[in-house]
């Protein structure tokens, strides 16, 4: 069960989604380690990326291990969008993804992310000059519509594919649930039906059942897994081994969660330096602790460390008497 965007083809159809201030270099790397099939930057504003701002430059930061990695790429002015796609083509970037699917309030006033689904000629402008202006593979992510009243995904995905989009990913809400209620994956099965191209189905896959039952009603051809990846890099990996053979991997042991934490951190660590670093390590490790003996005392802690020493000794004093 693979999928071809253009000349690329996954070996598993389980990807991770783009999440802003989560899926930097540390977290895609780790995870594509775990056997995602495709690993996605955080979203990037196309007019920050043409101005190479440090904070953008940060952001797009690759490595080796994470081929085929896709960039997602944020705007509302076509020529930026195509720009952008450009610059981050020469810098290695194996997939451009479109968002036309970001809720948050300060990206939709900027007429950009999902407040484009209202605009479907201006989204088909972007969409075209992003294509006409790379050799690599364009994707385009979205959600079914604006509103309730105007779930327009199929229409859009139908237009998408003609501009040139390789492949479509749809979160089962529109952009006036933001993340409220329950994502609609039978919704999604319209747009499968509309388009030849491959089809992701996103949106409240948080276990293995949900990722069976997602296809089963959606159709798709693979499934993008976000929120559900919080302290858990390995659960995709887990949804992926079951799709292939029907068996369910457990979860890492205690110790080697222990040793997974220890690594992701030292990651950020080098990544951003330090400082930056622990503070961003803060909520990774307190996801990482979720449901485990004492972790809500060991997060109220870690989110007061402010060194390397402080953190890492933190997490070996709540890990090592779990398992030893």
């Amino acid at each position: 069960m693979s999928i071809k965007i253009g000349s690329i083809e996954l070996p598993m159809p389980v990807l991770l989604a783009p999440m802003s201030g989560v899926t930097d270099m540390p977290f895609r790397r780790l995870v594509k380690r775990q056997g995602a099939g495709l690993v996605i930057s955080e979203m990037i504003a196309s007019q920050a990326m043409i101005r190479h701002t440090r904070q953008t430059m940060k952001m797009i930061e690759k490595s080796a291990e994470e081929h085929p990695m896709a960039l997602q790429l944020a705007g509302c002015e076509p020529e930026v969008m195509a720009e952008a796609a450009r610059l981050n083509e020469d810098l290695g970037a194996a997939i451009i993804d479109i968002n036309m699917g970001c809720p948050v309030k300060k990206v939709v006033n900027g007429h950009a992310g999902s407040s484009l689904m209202r605009d479907e000629l201006l989204a088909a402008k972007i969409i075209e000059a992003t294509v006409k202006a790379v050799k690599i593979p364009v994707t385009l992510k979205m959600r079914t519509g604006w509103d309730d009243n105007n779930r327009n995904a199929p229409r859009l995905a139908k237009i998408a594919e003609e501009c040139g989009i390789r492949m479509i990913t749809i979160h089962g809400r529109t952009r006036c649930q933001l993340y409220n209620g329950r994502a609609d994956w039978g919704f999604i099965a319209q747009v499968k039906e509309t388009v030849t191209i491959p089809v992701i189905g996103n949106g409240d896959v948080i276990s293995i059942d949900d990722a069976v039952t997602l296809l089963d009603q959606s159709k798709a051809d693979g499934v993008m897994i976000g929120r559900g990846c919080y302290g858990r890099p390995w659960f995709i990996n887990q949804v992926g081994h079951y799709l292939k053979t029907k068996q369910r991997l457990p979860d890492p042991t205690l110790q080697e969660q222990h040793q997974i934490v220890r690594h992701h951190v030292e990651d950020m660590l080098i990544h951003y330096g330090e400082s930056t670093g622990v503070k961003i390590a803060r909520k990774h490790v307190g996801w990482y602790s979720k449901g485990l003996h004492g972790s809500t005392d060991f997060r109220v802690a870690i989110n007061q460390a402010d060194t390397p020493t402080a953190m890492a000794s933190l997490i070996d004093n709540f890990y090592l008497p779990l398992y030893t």
